[in-house]
């Protein structure tokens, strides 16, 4: 029986994501018929390989998605915006990287492997949640179905390649001035668009996107939202602290959570992840294993460890989650989407 092949198209395909989502598709071997790569004016033109077969990256423009099933967009929130509904309008269904639609009531916001039923909601646009989100739910489901959650407590430690190629290029240029003596010249990090800028080399800055009225920053809001409306839970606590390091690939977060029912141990929560789809128990520390960002980049799953009871709360426990946020946190996460759809009968 010959398998159903898609036309899809990925917009934003020569940025760090989008390359990670042609190398996905590969890897996987989603049944693309024919692929389309998309991006700005000023990138139309380079030159992109998927399966061997040299392809010419097009501007993205309306008239792009005739014909075109599945559409991925990692291209910023204001091209989401202004061209996902024209992906939709011409039948493709769209699977967002961006923030643009993510609280929207009307699209589904999917960790497969926590909510994909919520995909059968869909109108057109499914949204890919927060790098940092995706990989801290996708471990803490497992918990979650079987003992309940009341508060989730979590500290990111993120790598720079979330905030694009020019943002790792900054982190390098700015160790090598360092270490030769020289004066450096911040021009992205923190957010490329806000008033001060500051070292990312040999730094942590507190500070993942713009600050909000109430003294969060939108990219700890962001986790805080998603957790809950991905959990379908609006009375979880759900507290955020992100910040950047300068380490290329590989988030990492503390967190702290608090369970519902009584009973849970450190042991209980080994044996529910070494079952959990996606996620790789690394757990010994008498033996100094535990997951580092350095051994996450270029693998799919979420990698757990430093798993620890608290001292006061018995409800309450301690762990360390890592991913590589341009995989499992971006493009992996999107193509796992659109292999959901299709088993759901919901990509034709």
């Amino acid at each position: 029986m010959t398998r159903q092949t898609f036309n899809v198209a990925i917009v934003g395909a020569t940025g760090a994501v989008g390359e990670q989502m042609i190398r996905t598709l590969e890897k996987l071997d989603f049944p693309v018929d024919t692929l389309l790569l998309l991006s700005s004016k000023r990138s139309a033109g380079k030159q992109l390989t998927f399966k061997g077969e040299q392809l010419t990256v097009q501007e993205a423009k309306p008239e792009s998605f005739e014909g075109i099933q599945l559409a991925l967009f990692s291209a910023g929130g204001s091209v989401s915006k202004a061209l996902a509904p024209e992906a939709v309008k011409r039948g493709a269904i769209v699977v967002d990287n961006t923030s643009a639609f993510r609280m929207d009531e009307d699209v589904p916001l999917i960790v497969p492997e926590v909510n994909t039923q919520a995909l059968k909601r869909h109108k057109g646009i499914i949204s890919n949640p927060n790098c940092s989100t995706i990989q801290m739910v996708a471990a803490l489901e497992p918990v979650r179905k079987a003992f309940g959650l009341k508060r989730i407590v979590v500290s990111t430690y993120q790598a720079v390649s979330g905030a694009g190629v020019d943002a790792i290029d900054e982190m390098y240029e700015q160790s090598r001035q360092i270490l030769n003596d020289e004066s450096i010249d911040p021009q992205i990090l923190p957010v490329s668009g806000d008033k001060k800028h500051y070292q990312i080399a040999f730094n942590a800055v507190p500070q993942i996107d713009v600050f909000q009225e109430n003294g969060f920053t939108f990219e700890e809001m962001k986790m805080i939202n998603e957790t809950k409306k991905i959990m379908e839970d609006e009375s979880l606590q759900v507290a955020a602290t992100c910040v950047r390091l300068p380490v290329e690939t590989g988030h990492s977060e503390s967190v702290y959570i608090e369970v519902e029912k009584d009973g849970l141990n450190v042991e209980g929560i080994w044996k529910l992840l070494n079952e959990a789809e996606g996620v790789t128990l690394q757990d010994d520390p008498q033996n100094q294993i535990y997951p580092l960002a350095s051994e996450s980049k270029g693998r799919d799953d979420v990698f757990v460890g430093r798993i620890r009871q608290d001292l006061d709360q018995p409800k309450g426990f301690h762990m360390w989650i890592v991913a590589d946020n341009l995989l499992k946190g971006a493009a992996l996460n999107s193509v796992q989407i659109a292999f959901s759809l299709i088993k759901l009968g919901l990509l034709k």
